[in-house]
């Protein structure tokens, strides 16, 4: 059970076990730890990023979560750092989203040909 600051009881949120995208969190209430700020802040003062870490580390939530912020899906975000303590303006951007964990890597023409197809899914949608 979560307890504000003054102890009252708040309403029961449930870990997001195998979950990994951030409108699916949010819309169903889902426990969220709260990192829209370090996201801004890829946004404002960064170029290029590699991001480099372990399995079950958070990727395709931070990816999922920059994909809401770029969509311009603010609703998402209400309540959270980026709309308490910033005046970004969620302008909507057409979202390519590339999921590498469907792609056949076995060969270089297998991966191409994978990639073909998500770039045709996703420029249907």
């Amino acid at each position: 059970m979560v307890m504000t600051h003054d102890f009252k009881e708040a309403t029961m949120q449930y870990l997001p076990i195998g979950r990994h995208s951030f409108d699916y969190i949010r819309q169903n209430n889902l426990l969220y730890v709260d990192k829209t700020e370090y996201s801004y802040k890829l946004i404002t003062e960064g170029s290029i990023y590699f991001l480099s870490r372990p399995r079950r580390f958070g990727k395709s939530l931070l990816v999922s979560t920059l994909k809401a912020i770029f969509e311009g899906r603010r609703e998402l975000f209400e309540g959270l750092w980026i709309c308490q303590h910033t005046d970004y303006n969620f302008e909507p951007y057409h979202v390519l989203h590339f999921d590498m964990s469907k792609s056949n890597i076995e060969t270089p023409e297998k991966f191409k040909r994978s990639l073909d197809i998500q770039v045709n899914l996703q420029t249907i949608a």
